[in-house]
């Protein structure tokens, strides 16, 4: 029996940012992608063949007069002041989520970091991957001011002698971002001057509650076949908790991984195939069917 979980696939924000592509292409207009609309190569190669050109910041920066689409993940200050200065017409995907969060950590930067004394200025730090395009957008609302913390090996970058604000990325690990924040208590409380410390857990709501029912779904099943980028940051986070609820899990990009060994490995088991918020419904299915058709 095979059984693909209905509430793994595209969040809201990607499902977006795909059907505002789509609109476009549809009427066979040249749109262009400022990085991969989602992490998921089979998905950027389709719409790829719809005629969707995925760009880098450097080809960005030298287009003139054309139509681009920002992704969901969000972006800099900077990339809407290129956008203007280039006559580059905007479709603006971002997600509302990582927008609300841009908002906040500009807020937070205006009131405690810029124009503030030296000695008077906040720390403003994000946990998140570096590198990654929401923490690159997240960044620039601080002029790149913050401080990025991906692991707790992390903290040293931190000098505990000024106010702290603490954010996320939206699609980061609760439980680590708990972790975090434990651990920089920790290492406050041992100070004489003790900074203020204020945290915001700013992880996505639709992302948290994957996590408990993606390992619901994984206890359930004898084996699962778990779907996703391996480039995804939250593909990495779903999987993880995935295997740790069910060690019989095998992570794949596309349905031509499984072997036929595995595939004999399925007979007569209760599979269920899942995936990451950036994996597309029809790919999780085309798995299902190589599994059933072999």
């Amino acid at each position: 029996m095979i059984t693909i979980d209905d509430k793994s696939g595209f969040c809201f924000g990607v499902v977006t940012a795909i059907r505002k592509a789509e609109e476009e292409l549809a009427d066979n207009r040249q749109l262009y992608c400022l990085g991969d609309i989602v992490h998921n190569s089979q998905e950027v190669e389709r719409l790829e063949r719809l005629g969707l050109r995925t760009i880098d910041y450097d080809e960005f920066a030298g287009l003139s007069n054309a139509t681009v689409l920002f992704r969901a993940h969000g972006e800099p200050p900077s990339t809407y002041l290129t956008a203007e200065r280039q006559h580059i017409n905007i479709i603006d995907a971002s997600c509302p989520v990582v927008r609300n969060l841009q908002r906040r950590i500009r807020t937070t930067y205006l009131e405690h970091v810029k124009d503030q004394p030296e000695q008077q200025r906040a720390e403003i730090v994000i946990f998140g991957k570096q590198g990654h395009a929401e923490v690159i957008g997240l960044a620039g609302q601080t002029d790149n001011t913050a401080i990025v913390v991906e692991h707790l090996s992390d903290l040293n970058k931190l000098s505990l002698s000024r106010d702290i604000y603490l954010f996320s990325q939206t699609t980061k690990s609760a439980d680590e971002f708990k972790a975090l924040v434990d651990a920089i208590n920790r290492n406050i409380a041992l100070l004489d001057h003790k900074p203020r410390f204020v945290w915001h857990d700013t992880i996505c709501a639709q992302v948290r509650n994957r996590v408990s029912h993606i390992r619901d779904f994984a206890a359930r099943h004898d084996k699962v076949v778990f779907v996703g980028g391996r480039n995804s940051s939250n593909g990495k986070v779903l999987f993880e908790h995935c295997r740790d609820a069910n060690p019989d899990t095998l992570f794949i990009e596309t349905p031509e991984e499984l072997t036929n060994d595995y595939i004999r490995s399925c007979k007569d088991k209760d599979v269920g195939i899942c995936g990451a918020t950036s994996t597309p419904y029809w790919l999780m299915e085309a798995v299902g069917k190589r599994i059933e058709n072999a």
